[in-house]
């Protein structure tokens, strides 16, 4: 959360000329709805199937960029899905980051807390290890553009 997934992988798909696919926002079309009203009505574990539904879907697709939700990897589903059908990316950032770049945002039900960053520390605890697990690569988005993140992407890839 917070780590520049969707603005950075805008980026790649531009650079690469692929199509690009955000896992929230299609959930968003999907439903009609956003996300905090998702989270609102069927609570994280509703959300948490849709958004099943839509990383198994889109992850079949083929020359794409994908930029899925912080909590996708929860599922081992999810990151079977995405292991075994694409090259995963991880984008890592630091708490103090993530609390800088969420403060504000109120699209983040898991945020609307007391303790915003309490709950990121908890999820970087509890997701830090699956986030490893399943990517092909780790690239750090602290102190780096967007651009310069998708460039250093596509240096790794060798495109």
């Amino acid at each position: 959360m917070g780590a520049g997934k969707s603005t950075i992988g805008r980026h790649l798909a531009q650079q690469l000329h692929l199509q690009f696919y955000d896992t929230d926002q299609e959930i968003e079309r999907r439903t009609g709805a956003d996300i905090a009203w998702v989270f609102d009505v069927e609570g994280e574990a509703g959300f948490r199937v849709r958004e099943e539904g839509v990383i198994d879907d889109l992850s079949q697709l083929q020359g794409i960029v994908l930029a899925t939700g912080g909590g996708s990897v929860i599922s081992k589903e999810n990151r079977n899905h995405l292991s075994a059908r694409g090259i995963v990316v991880y984008l890592e950032t630091t708490i103090d980051k993530q609390f800088a770049r969420t403060q504000r945002d109120k699209r983040r039900p898991l945020l609307q807390t007391d303790e915003p960053r309490e709950v990121l520390e908890n999820l970087a605890e509890e997701r830090n290890p699956m986030y490893s697990d399943v990517a092909d690569y780790t690239v750090k988005t602290d102190d780096q553009s967007a651009k310069a993140v998708a460039n250093q992407i596509i240096e790794l890839l060798g495109f």
